[in-house]
């Protein structure tokens, strides 16, 4: 895989109540990726970016919904989700500085 196209696959990690739930409770991370992004691409991602082992990736599209805005009607953009399953003794933590 190429290693520019993996570099873009993550978008940012979502940082939310359920999020820390499955972080505790399951030892998952949730991340907001690219929409093309396969499941083989994210796990190589976070494999190179995070140098952690992963065990199983799980990926959910959410359509945008459609809203208004002041007259006119408008859409917002979709979003793809992946829930990334670390192997046991892994962990990824993102209060520390880089």
């Amino acid at each position: 895989m190429n290693t520019q196209r993996l570099m873009k696959i993550l978008l940012a990690p979502i940082v939310s109540e359920k999020s820390t739930m499955l972080a505790d409770k399951h030892e998952q991370i949730a991340f907001k990726v690219c929409t093309t992004a396969t499941k083989h691409e994210i796990k190589a991602a976070v494999e190179l970016l995070f140098k952690v082992e992963v065990e199983a990736v799980r990926v959910v599209n959410i359509a945008g919904k459609q809203k208004r805005f002041g007259r006119t009607m408008g859409r917002r953009s979709d979003v793809r989700k992946a829930y990334v399953a670390l192997k046991a003794g892994q962990e990824i933590n993102f209060s520390e500085a880089a």
